[in-house]
């Protein structure tokens, strides 16, 4: 088994991916700590040692890929996050967006469809270190409902619609965070749910994500 390790080189390029995080927008100090001490090189494969830190995506297997830092600090800030919240993320993929939620002491409740990954985060680099999160295999549209309901739920894939399952996990006040799909791009939505069970709609930048499927 390869050993892991976090040197200064990659310390280095962490603060050098924090500095572009900010240069493109992102100004929620929690969330930059977060990053700068989740070493994302861990969530890779070993062959992407020197570009782990790349402001872009890679793949992962099962068809998945590990989000662009960009992508997991923006939907991040969107969301708010208060310790203690009780989050839902739908899609676990590498684990990497948990781990970021988990860093901000959040209760991370995470479904993943694809059995290759759950399989393999069954062995969670973290699990003394963030016990908050919770892994779960299973259908995202169909959400977790005996966990329900969540502060804030936030979806990783490309979704073709909101699911209702989903809104109607959300605690009143809550927040959905989902980019939906609009052909090659996707449009971040945040959907904020009203104590009548009506929401209110915030729309924000375009990004690519892998689609959301339905089933496991």
């Amino acid at each position: 088994m390869i050993q892991l390790k976090d040197t200064y080189r990659h310390k280095g390029l962490r603060k050098k991916l924090i500095a572009t995080l900010k240069e493109k927008g992102i100004k929620d100090q929690k969330v930059l700590d977060a990053i700068i001490n989740i070493p994302r090189h861990y969530f890779m494969d070993p062959a992407l040692d020197n570009i782990a830190y790349e402001d872009r995506a890679f793949p992962i297997g099962a068809g998945q890929t590990i989000s662009q830092p960009y992508t997991v600090a923006y939907q991040t800030e969107l969301l708010k996050v208060k310790q203690h919240d009780k989050i839902l993320e739908i899609g676990t993929g590498s684990t990497y967006q948990a781990t970021v939620l988990a860093a901000l002491k959040a209760q991370v409740y995470t479904i993943e469809r694809q059995q290759e990954l759950f399989n393999r985060n069954k062995n969670y680099i973290f699990k003394s270190r963030y016990p908050n999160i919770h892994f779960y295999f299973g259908d995202g549209f169909a959400g977790l409902p005996h966990e329900a309901p969540f502060d804030k739920i936030l979806v990783t894939a490309a979704a073709p619609y909101v699911p209702t399952a989903l809104l109607q996990q959300l605690k009143p006040g809550g927040f959905l965070v989902i980019p939906i799909d609009e052909g090659d791009a996707q449009r971040m939505m945040r959907l904020t749910k009203q104590a009548d069970g009506t929401t209110e709609e915030d729309i924000f930048d375009l990004f690519r994500f892998v689609p959301m499927v339905e089933g496991r």
